[in-house]
C-alpha cells in the first residue's frame, strides 16, 4: 500500500514538473498484466477495420475511374501514378510509423516526457518533409511519370491526377503518420475512425466529382485530398486534446536530430518497404508495358489493389500486437513478449491464407470490383490466382518482420524488407521473361491470354515473379525471427516491482 502511494506521488510530481497529464496507470497496466489474447484482439480489430477501410480508401478512386469512358486508359494512368503516391507514403512511414515503437518503449520505461518529445519532433518533421515533397513533385512530375512507365496516351491523365494529389501531400502525411501515435497508446478505436472518416468522405466526394461533375481523374484526386484533410484535423484534434495520454506540445515542435535520427533508424524498414514497393510498381509497369501493352499495365493497378486485401489487414493485426510487444520488451516482461509474438503470427497466417484462397477461387468476382471492360476482366481473372499465390504464406513474412520493428531491431527489419522486394522480386521481374518464358509450360499456361497480349508467355513470367519471391522471403524471414526469438526472448522476466 505504501509503495502504491509512493508510486502515485512520483507520478503527480512528474506531472507537475512537466506541466502535463501523467499517463493513466490503469491503461498501462493492461499492457503489462492484461490478457494478451484479449488485448491483441481488442486492439487489432479496430486496426484491421481501419486497414480494410484504408483498402477502400485506396481503391475507391480506381473503382470509379475504371467505369468512366476510356476507363482502361485511365486505370493505366493511375497505375503509373502509384509509385509517386507510394513514395509519399514511404516518407510518412519513415517518421510516423518509425516513431511509434520508440514511443511505446518509452512508455514501458515510464518516460512520458521522452515519449511526448518523440511525438512533437515527428509532427514537425512530417510537415517539413511534406512541403519539400510537394515542391519536388510539382516541378519534376513529367520526367518522373515518364520514367515510371507513362506514354504519350497516359501522361496527360497521370499529370492531372498527381498535380492535384501533390497539393494535399501534407494532409496525407499528417493523417497517416500521426495516427500511428494514437494507436500505439492503445486508442485503436480512435485510430480506426481517423481512417474511417476519410474513407467515407472519399466515397462521397468521388461520387460527386467523378459521376456528377464529370471531372474524371482530376475529381478523384480532389476527393482524396479533401477527405485526407478532414482526417488530418481529426487526428490532430485528438493528439492536442485532453483524452490523449501523450500530447503534442509546442515546446517539442521542432526538428531535433538527436530525437529524429533514432526514430528514422526504426522507420527505415517501413520506409524501405514502401520505396521498394514503388520500385516494384515501376518494374511491373515497364516490363508489362513492353510485353503486354496498355491492357497489361491496367491489370497491374488491379493486382496491386487486390494485394492490399492480403497485406493491409495483416498489418492491422501487427499494429494490435505492437504496443504489447514494445511495452513489455521495454519493461523486460519477456514471457508476454513471446506470447504476443506467437499470437500475432498465428492470426496473420490464418487471415492471409484464408483471403488468398478466396481470391484464387473467385478471381473474376474480385477483379470485377474495378472494371466492367470484358477484356480487362478476362486478363485480370487469369492473372490473379498466379499473382496472389504467395499470400498463402505471406502472413509469416509480415508478422515476423513487424515483430522485429516492435522490438526495436531496425537493422534486421530493414534487411528483411529488402529481401523480398529488392533482392528477390525486382530482379526476377526482369530475369523470368528471359528464362521461364522460354519453357514450354509457360506457353501452355498462357494460351488463355494469347489473343489479348503480344507476348503472353513473357507476361505470365513477369507475374510469376511475385509468388516466387513472396514464398522465399516468408521462409527466410521466419527462420531469422525464430533464431532471434530463441536467442534473445527466452530469458526470465524482470520482477514486476523492479520494472515499475
Amino acid at each position: 500500500m505504501e509503495e502504491q502511494e509512493q508510486k502515485e506521488t512520483r507520478q503527480q510530481d512528474d506531472q507537475e514538473s512537466r506541466g502535463g497529464t501523467a499517463v493513466k496507470p490503469e491503461r498501462l497496466n493492461k499492457l503489462e498484466a492484461g490478457n494478451i489474447w484479449h488485448l491483441i484482439v481488442s486492439m487489432a480489430i479496430p486496426s484491421i477495420i481501419a486497414q480494410l477501410v484504408g483498402i477502400l480508401y485506396n481503391m475507391v478512386d480506381r473503382m470509379f475511374i475504371g467505369r468512366i469512358e476510356n476507363g482502361t486508359m485511365a486505370m493505366a494512368a493511375l497505375s503509373v501514378s502509384l509509385p509517386l503516391i507510394t513514395c509519399i507514403t514511404a516518407f510518412t512511414r519513415l517518421v510516423g510509423i518509425g516513431g511509434a515503437p520508440a514511443c511505446a518503449i518509452k512508455m514501458g520505461q515510464k518516460d512520458q516526457e521522452g515519449a511526448e518529445e518523440i511525438i512533437g519532433v515527428s509532427f514537425a518533421s512530417l510537415i517539413f518533409t511534406g512541403f519539400i515533397l510537394t515542391v519536388l513533385i510539382l516541378i519534376f512530375q513529367k520526367p518522373v511519370l515518364t520514367l515510371f512507365g507513362a506514354d504519350a496516351a497516359t501522361l496527360p491523365m497521370a499529370c492531372d491526377y498527381i498535380t492535384i494529389y501533390a497539393l494535399g501531400t501534407i494532409f496525407v502525411m499528417i493523417a497517416l503518420g500521426m495516427n500511428s501515435y494514437i494507436t500505439t497508446q492503445g486508442f485503436a478505436r480512435t485510430g480506426m475512425f481517423t481512417v474511417l472518416i476519410g474513407a467515407i468522405l472519399n466515397i462521397f466526394f468521388d461520387a460527386v466529382f467523378i459521376n456528377v461533375l464529370g471531372w474524371g481523374v482530376k475529381g478523384a484526386a480532389v476527393a482524396t485530398i479533401i477527405a485526407q484533410g478532414i482526417s488530418c484535423v481529426w487526428a490532430l484534434a485528438f493528439l492536442f486534446g485532453k483524452k490523449s495520454l501523450l500530447r503534442i506540445r509546442w515546446k517539442n515542435f521542432r526538428v531535433k536530430w538527436k530525437v529524429l535520427l533514432p526514430i528514422m533508424s526504426l522507420g527505415v524498414s517501413p520506409f524501405t518497404m514502401s520505396m521498394t514497393e514503388s520500385l516494384i510498381q515501376i518494374s511491373f509497369n515497364n516490363q508489362l508495358g513492353k510485353y503486354g501493352g496498355t491492357m497489361a499495365v491496367g491489370t497491374v493497378a488491379i493486382m496491386f489493389s487486390l494485394w492490399q486485401f492480403i497485406t493491409l489487414p495483416t498489418q492491422g493485426i501487427c499494429q494490435g500486437a505492437q504496443p504489447i510487444i514494445s511495452y513489455n520488451y521495454g519493461a523486460q516482461n519477456y514471457s508476454r513478449v513471446r506470447k504476443a509474438c506467437r499470437i500475432s503470427l498465428a492470426l496473420c497466417m490464418v487471415y492471409s491464407s484464408g483471403i488468398t484462397l478466396c481470391m484464387m477461387g473467385f478471381a473474376r468476382s474480385f477483379s470485377a470490383i474495378f472494371s466492367n471492360d470484358p477484356l480487362l476482366l478476362h486478363l485480370s481473372a487469369w492473372v490473379l490466382p498466379i499473382y496472389s499465390a504467395g499470400g498463402l504464406v505471406f502472413g509469416a513474412q509480415t508478422s515476423c518482420q513487424q515483430s522485429f520493428m516492435a522490438l526495436g531491431q531496425a537493422k534486421i527489419s530493414l534487411l528483411l524488407a529488402c529481401l523480398r522486394k529488392v533482392i528477390l522480386l525486382t530482379p526476377l521481374i526482369y530475369i523470368f521473361p528471359a528464362t521461364i518464358a522460354r519453357m514450354p509450360i509457360a506457353a501452355r499456361v498462357s494460351e488463355a491470354i494469347a489473343e489479348f497480349v503480344e507476348y503472353p508467355a513473357e507476361v505470365f513470367a513477369v507475374f510469376l515473379a511475385e509468388p516466387v519471391s513472396d514464398t522465399l522471403a516468408a521462409v527466410c524471414t521466419t527462420i531469422v525471427f525464430y533464431t532471434f526469438y530463441r536467442k534473445n526472448l527466452m530469458g526470465p522476466d524482470k520482477p514486476r516491482e523492479a520494472a515499475v
